[in-house]
């Protein structure tokens, strides 16, 4: 059952592409349709896709009516927007139309209607937030169509018998979710507290792709530009890829975008790669189009890939007004080449227990949380930098200073002060949260410069003072535009009341004034009313929101003129407005309308104001996620009782004493039933590791401790050993686990293989590189030939420090061969052999006690049975499998003693051939 399927429109020379993404099958379907028009039907989910040849004004065949004028305006909007679920306001609720509807009452559980010749549905205006997150969660592009005219105002028009104007106000997908429409923040906590609204993701990236194939090198080169709309966040890279794309795949799964970009020419193995990876992507081809590079200054420096990335992402961002982000982001434009690569390992999954940012996370703030993330994907290979963080973490666990105390209690209950500056940025944030973010900065600001003589005086790391003495300074500016804030009117967003001192707002200065002059008119013709009624005390009353309304008892109706105008009445009285005051009225309305427009307008204004100051805010914002990332280290290293590793330069070792893993340790919690393990590589001594041992002894979980402890050393961290020393690597790449892509066409063996070459390829003298178990997808001989080569090369040719996981015992014979550079261990066991029947047929297998250390020699045996017992495998299956097992070995053994006699020639090696063969 097809579940969801979305289209983009795409027309190109002579055909349009559609992409329709299946979540059933897991894939993305591609369909080329050779006819570029489109229907209203087409945008439906699990819906029958319905021709239609209706156009406005022309009779229904169904209902032998026309369209409405509200129909003609949905139809003429969604013409220009086929591929948007359109959200119309009208009135006080949002209504949807045609498949519109069918999708929102699907998908937000809310009753669907014919009315006249469209299916309609319909939410409440102050809900829109709600509905509108849910559908783009859903993977759909969603626009909200607003009224563009007031009533007093179109009144008082040429048009006012026909329909309100309404144009697109804005498009949201899943990259793109920026603006008051979705994210109406009211105070701290709101749109988290909210029970049934779809909360952003940690990451919302929007990726767009370019590759090049050089025919006469050969060579594939792949230009990538990423970035996060909500939050300013921008990342450019360009790289060499082999046939396998598994650079592009490593980043792609890094990076996880839920859009990306893609032309339309794209390779076919490079469109496979991304089908398979984007399942929760919205999969979105455009075509490349031709831009000035001179216009664009950001693109000087840049590859020719880069560039070729930036016109289309600029292009797709225009079209929800968020291009600004990437034309003034020129100096976020740099490659990071200064980190660490990371091939294979998880270590950012943080939305479940089990990866190493779980254990890192203690930030309190969303910002400093999207920081540790990148701070774990992306560890440093800079001695300084990282030696400058261990400085700092170092001083918060032993400093007695009150300032640290104080810096960590500001950054609890912070909003998310990144992505407010972003909505800020783009003029697109509502009054609440403008005053939310700019107050929190003012705070800041104070209360930091208030900590000033402390920090200078308390403080010795480098790194803290660089973070703290210019913080203080950088917000400073949100100071100034918090001044001319009305508090109360900020918070309940009447921008008309906004701004306390209108020197800087004439347009909305000269607009109240004529107001007043209005409401002076009416207030000097209530002397008029009451001479003429005789009654000095009478004053205007206000009923049901009309105004100025004059209330006559309805026994003195006589004295009443012939051309007042009688609103309404009771049993009592009468309620009536003078042709005076019905003029001033209908003045005073579109007055009134005319100061929303024009309060709106110099909002917008205000906002740009303020984005000016927006690079100067955001650096002060990263130096408080900075902070907390650091606050977060810090604890993570107190609670656990981290050590501080060595961190060198020039040198290629890891030395880990008493090493534990921090994820396992972390789940067991209090226990403290991790074994620890030493760990001994050394890039010009003993590079290789060659580690045995029963199954489920702890193998897997040794080298991936290892593994994280070097990223843990150089994100600046401490780490869960007693003491280590480890020298700075390029690179981390791991094979490890058995899974086949048969959607690439791959089996568990080619994909094993593919890695291992990736990993050949790629690894250099300064990298390190986990393999687990190479060679198990095929026969024996050929398994333990191709690991055997595979390890002689990691050990003699890229000479990389190497841990390498085995059940094959053909292996450990290269620490004779490389006695300098290759060590044979195994995880401890205790062997407990069950007792042989009396009839001597009948063979049990061995029960092993798993004792998780590492020592070294080579283990004889792998122990599987053992592993099938605790898996509850039947017992007679054991007693088979295991008097199976002692017939092969025990053929083996003869066919080897049988071998070795063949070599025998001389006294002494026939006597120690028979010593061994008895």
């Amino acid at each position: 059952i097809m579940k969801k399927f979305f289209f983009v429109k795409l027309i190109s020379k002579s055909e349009m592409f559609i992409y329709s993404r299946f979540i059933t099958c897991k894939s993305l379907q591609l369909r080329k349709v050779k006819n570029p028009e489109f229907s209203f039907s087409q945008f439906a989910k699990n819906t029958v896709i319905k021709k239609s040849s209706e156009e406005p004004g022309v009779p229904n065949r169904r209902t032998k009516t026309i369209y409405t004028p509200l129909e003609e305006q949905y139809m003429e909007i969604k013409k220009q927007h086929a591929d948007t679920v359109l959200c119309v306001e009208c009135g006080y609720k949002y209504r949807f139309f045609g498949e519109d509807a069918e999708i929102a009452a699907k998908e937000l559980n809310i009753t669907c209607h014919l009315d006249h010749n469209f299916m309609t549905a319909s939410i409440p205006t102050h809900r829109l937030f709600v509905h509108v997150r849910r559908l783009v969660s859903q993977g759909y592009k969603v626009g909200v169509v607003k009224q563009t005219e007031t009533t007093a105002i179109k009144a008082s028009g040429t048009n006012k018998s026909s329909l309100f104007t309404r144009q697109l106000h804005a498009l949201y997908t899943k990259s793109t979710l920026v603006g008051e429409d979705v994210n109406p923040l009211l105070k701290l906590g709101d749109l988290e507290q909210g029970e049934d609204v779809v909360q952003d993701s940690g990451n919302s990236y929007l990726m767009c792709v370019n590759e090049s194939f050089d025919k006469q090198s050969k060579e594939l080169t792949v230009g990538m530009v990423v970035v996060q709309p909500s939050t300013g966040d921008l990342m450019v890279d360009c790289f060499k890829d082999n046939v396998s794309h598994s650079e592009l795949e490593s980043r792609v799964l890094k990076i996880q975008p839920v859009e990306i970009l893609v032309p339309s020419d794209l390779s076919e193995a490079t469109e496979r790669l991304l089908r398979n990876i984007a399942l929760s992507s919205t999969f979105l081809p455009i075509i490349f189009f031709s831009f000035e590079i001179g216009s664009y200054s950001l693109c000087m420096g840049l590859e020719s890939p880069i560039i070729c990335c930036l016109g289309p992402v600029i292009q797709y961002l225009t079209e929800f007004k968020l291009e600004k982000i990437l034309l003034c982001s020129r100096y976020s434009l740099v490659k990071n080449e200064n980190s660490v690569i990371i091939y294979h390992l998880n270590v950012t999954t943080g939305s479940v227990k089990g990866s190493l940012l779980w254990v890192l996370d203690h930030t309190q703030t969303p910002f400093g949380n999207r920081l540790l993330r990148k701070w774990v994907s992306q560890p440093l290979k800079s001695v300084i930098d990282i030696q400058a963080r261990q400085e700092a973490v170092a001083e918060m666990l032993c400093s007695e200073s009150s300032v640290l105390p104080s810096l960590q209690s500001l950054l609890t209950r912070l909003p998310d002060l990144e992505r407010g500056l972003c909505s800020i940025y783009h003029k697109k944030c509502s009054t609440q949260e403008f005053y939310l973010i700019t107050s929190t900065l003012s705070r800041l600001s104070a209360e930091l410069q208030a900590l000033m003589p402390a920090i200078q005086s308390q403080l010795s790391s480098a790194l803290l003072k660089n973070l703290l003495l210019d913080t203080p300074q950088l917000l400073s500016p949100a100071n100034n535009f918090l001044k001319v804030l009305d508090e109360k009117a900020a918070k309940t967003g009447n921008k008309t009341e906004m701004f306390v001192v209108l020197t800087d707002f004439p347009v909305i200065r000269n607009r109240k004034e004529e107001i007043q002059s209005v409401l002076s008119d009416i207030m000097e013709h209530r002397r008029e009313v009451r001479l003429m009624l005789k009654n000095p005390s009478l004053d205007y009353t206000t009923v049901s929101g009309q105004q100025f309304l004059i209330e006559v008892k309805n026994s003195l109706s006589s004295i009443v003129p012939a051309d007042w105008v009688k609103v309404n009445s009771t049993k009592v009285v009468g309620r009536y407005h003078t042709p005076f005051i019905v003029e001033k009225h209908r003045c005073l309305q579109q007055l009134r309308e005319q100061l929303v427009i024009d309060c709106n307008h110099e909002w917008i204004n205000f906002l740009q104001l303020f984005g000016d100051h927006y690079y100067i805010l955001r650096k002060a914002v990263c130096h408080l996620a900075t902070m907390d990332c650091l606050f977060s280290l810090a604890q993570v290293a107190k609670e656990n009782n981290y050590c501080r590793p060595e961190i060198l330069e020039d040198k290629s070792q890891i030395l880990i004493t008493a090493g534990k893993h921090p994820v396992i340790t972390s789940l067991m919690g209090d226990e403290d039933q991790y074994v620890p393990n030493d760990t001994h590589l050394q890039g010009d001594g003993k590079r290789a590791m060659i580690i045995t041992g029963p199954n489920m002894g702890g193998k897997s979980s040794y080298i991936r401790q290892v593994a994280l402890v070097t990223i843990m050393a150089q994100l600046g961290s401490f780490v869960p050993a007693r003491e280590a020393s480890v020298g700075i690597v390029d690179g981390i790449y791991v094979r490890m686990g058995a899974s086949d892509n048969i959607s690439r066409g791959r089996s568990t063996f080619m994909e094993e293989l593919v890695e291992a070459s990736d990993i050949l390829a790629r690894a250099t003298s300064c990298s390190l590189v986990i393999l687990d178990e190479l060679g198990r997808g095929t026969s024996t001989h050929d398994g333990i030939a191709i690991a055997y080569a595979t390890l002689e090369s990691f050990i003699r040719d890229v000479k990389c420090m190497t841990l390498f996981v085995t059940h094959y015992p053909p292996l450990c014979e290269l620490e004779h061969l490389h006695p300098q550079n290759v060590g044979n261990y195994h995880m401890a066991f205790l062997l407990n052999e069950p007792e042989s029947t009396s009839d001597g047929e009948e063979v049990q297998p061995e029960f092993i006690t798993f004792l998780y250390q590492l020592i070294e020699g080579a283990a004889a045996r792998s122990y599987g049975l053992n592993v099938a017992r605790l898996a509850e495998i039947p017992e007679s299956i054991l007693r088979t499998a295991a008097f199976k097992s002692k017939e092969l070995e025990a053929l083996v053994n003869s066919r080897r003693l049988l071998s070795d006699a063949w070599s025998i020639t001389n006294k002494e090696a026939l006597l120690d051939w028979r010593k061994c063969s008895l």
